[in-house]
């Protein structure tokens, strides 16, 4: 039976200026020709000109990124140290294989301007227009169109980012992990620190990564291609590189419609 996939990760890039500064991943190419010197270290006597095809050897790169460079996974683990009321944030390498695979909804959100808080509100009115009601294991997508960004700096400010009860709100329904195309969950932390310096309610900062203390849960930030799924009909894929006690793991994250 023929299967649509659709990819909904962005590729890791060397110097993309999408990232704060140290955070913008840094990629050393070894190209076939310095290869082939390479694995002449490991096979004494050998002349790479004459016993390796056309001289060439192997390719490979050295990558200096974080966890949190390109379509990823963040665990409770990245938002604190506690979650739900009080138990141990789970790692990345913690994360129940189940949550990472289910059931798909796509949110529409391209309608709310760069910087909007979405609140449990908005979150029920899309699901009433939607007539779809969330089972627990479902996967919640919000294509906010900030990944149309990618690969400027401009993309760190642009999308709206979910709140703490729109968060919760999902999270009361069975919900354990969700995704974004924007750069955070979260509205863009220069949208966050304006309104701080106005009102000085540390309430706001993190609101939405900060619900996980209450419930723990996962997403997945800078998606992309979420136009290109249909509202329902899909299963998400994201599986995350297994890395021992860390906050986040890259996914290829992956959507299959189902036929």
């Amino acid at each position: 039976m023929p299967r649509t996939f659709i990819d909904l990760s962005i590729a890791i890039e060397h110097g993309l200026p999408s990232d704060p500064p140290q955070m913008i991943p840094n990629i050393q190419y070894v190209g076939h020709d310095e290869g082939a010197s390479q694995m002449a270290m490991f096979f004494p006597g050998i002349d790479p000109v004459k016993d390796l095809p056309d001289g060439k050897g192997w390719a490979l790169e050295s990558i200096t990124l974080t966890t949190h460079s390109g379509t990823h996974l963040d665990a409770p683990w990245h938002y604190h140290p506690k979650m739900s009321g009080g138990k141990k944030a789970l790692t990345i390498d913690e994360i129940p294989l189940e949550w990472c695979m289910g059931r798909g909804v796509k949110l529409d959100f391209r309608k709310f301007s760069d910087g909007y808080l979405v609140t449990a509100k908005d979150m029920e009115r899309a699901f009433g227009d939607l007539r779809y009601t969330l089972s627990e294991g479902d996967i919640v997508l919000v294509n906010t169109g900030a990944d149309k960004w990618w690969g400027r700096p401009e993309y760190l400010v642009k999308g709206c980012g979910m709140g703490r009860e729109a968060t919760l709100w999902l999270c009361e329904r069975g919900v354990r992990v969700v995704g974004t195309d924007a750069w955070s969950w979260d509205r863009p932390l220069p949208s966050i620190a304006q309104d701080f310096a106005k009102t000085h309610d540390p309430s706001i900062i993190w609101e939405g990564h900060f619900a996980s203390i209450e419930c723990g849960y996962c997403h997945i930030e800078k998606l992309t291609n979420l136009d290109l799924l249909p509202t329902t009909g899909f299963t998400v894929f994201c599986f995350p590189v297994k890395i021992k006690n860390a906050s986040a793991g890259w996914i290829r994250a992956v959507a299959r419609i189902d036929e």
